[in-house]
């Protein structure tokens, strides 16, 4: 539990109503909105001031709960359960709840699960949220509330602070085509195991 839970409770009820969150997660503080409502998203994309082409990802609590929402492949799913909780986007099919908004017109969307008990008590109580670093497009990731931006912090309906994150980026990547799209953490891992998959 973080050291501030009202302010875990402020964001739950705030996410809940289609406002804006701050949460913290294993790699940067994330920004969410109800990522199943598109004016929701909308406000995401403006909030941070970054283009609609670029698709924002999929924040849900468990790997489990990524497949309510998307139509992953066996060997995606199999990839998932290896590295999901953990600072990894995994790209799959989405489902039909998924809006363009979210995934920029796109079949295919990012599950992102974070290894942080915060960020996944939060997601299981909210549902999925977007999952897109805090910051406004264009400048650095945030690892403590402090750093925010004005525009953000004054964005949002509330910010769970839990202290400094580690601030090392996911790795993207599409187990189907066996493509790291970004590398980040565990990205050494990720590639050895989609070279020889144990399934």
């Amino acid at each position: 539990m973080t050291k501030d839970s009202d302010a875990l409770r402020r964001a739950i009820e705030a996410a809940t109503d289609g406002d804006l969150v701050v949460y913290p997660t294993e790699t940067v503080y994330g920004l969410g909105g109800d990522a199943l409502d598109p004016a929701a998203v909308e406000r995401v994309f403006e909030l941070k001031g970054r283009e609609r082409s670029n698709p924002l990802s999929l924040g849900v609590p468990s790997a489990d709960a990524a497949l309510r929402y998307t139509n992953p492949t066996e060997f995606a799913v199999a990839f998932a359960r290896a590295f999901l909780p953990g600072p990894v986007t995994v790209i799959v099919e989405r489902g039909d709840a998924v809006p363009d908004a979210l995934t920029a017109g796109r079949d295919r969307v990012g599950i992102r699960v974070p290894d942080h008990a915060v960020a996944r008590e939060l997601l299981g109580e909210t549902g999925p949220l977007t999952a897109t670093s805090a910051n406004v497009s264009g400048r650095g990731s945030v690892t403590h509330p402090d750093d925010l931006d004005d525009r953000i912090r004054e964005g949002v309906a509330a910010v769970v602070d839990d202290g400094e994150t580690p601030g090392t980026e996911s790795t993207v990547v599409d187990p189907e085509s066996r493509t790291i799209h970004r590398r980040g953490a565990m990205a050494g891992a990720i590639e050895a195991w989609l070279d020889d998959p144990p399934v």
